[in-house]
């Protein structure tokens, strides 16, 4: 991948600020043509939105920053293996690339649990990169919940 530039810094960032607000620490920021249009990190216990999860925030800020429900030729990058809803999300946005840093057994449904893009109902499946930033985004994870059970 010549010229490949990695904005999970930013995803993480976001993270960190989740976590300083209590929250589970995920980050999202989406990116077109190199360019960051929109950043969130999980704000569900802030909002009281069950749904508030970084990709969704993040997506719907792209769609409101670029005037359009859908947004192919844009990367999300992530922190966290994407839940089954936020799969759903990117698939419905249309976005051109997922980038994620930790896997998520638990709850995942990209690489884990319903693998929602390889679905045979999909309708639109973006390229999935996996594991970039991985130790970081698990390392954010660990420390936050070992600090709750301490």
């Amino acid at each position: 991948m010549s010229g490949f530039v990695s904005f999970m810094d930013a995803a993480l960032a976001e993270a960190r600020a989740a976590a300083s607000r209590g929250e589970v620490p995920v980050g999202a920021v989406v990116v077109k043509d190199g360019t960051v249009i929109a950043r969130a990190g999980n704000r569900m216990r802030e909002l009281t939105d069950p749904t508030a999860h970084a990709e969704m925030l993040a997506i719907r800020a792209a769609c409101a920053a670029l005037g359009t429900e859908r947004l192919t030729g844009c990367d999300l990058w992530v922190t966290l293996e994407p839940c089954p809803a936020c799969a759903g999300a990117i698939a419905a946005a249309r976005l051109s690339r997922l980038y994620y840093g930790a896997g998520d057994p638990k709850s995942g449904g990209v690489a884990h649990g319903p693998r929602v893009f390889d679905h045979p109902q999909a309708h639109w499946s973006p390229e999935v990169y996996g594991g970039i930033g991985e130790e970081a985004s698990a390392s954010l994870m660990r420390d936050f919940f070992s600090g709750r059970r301490g």
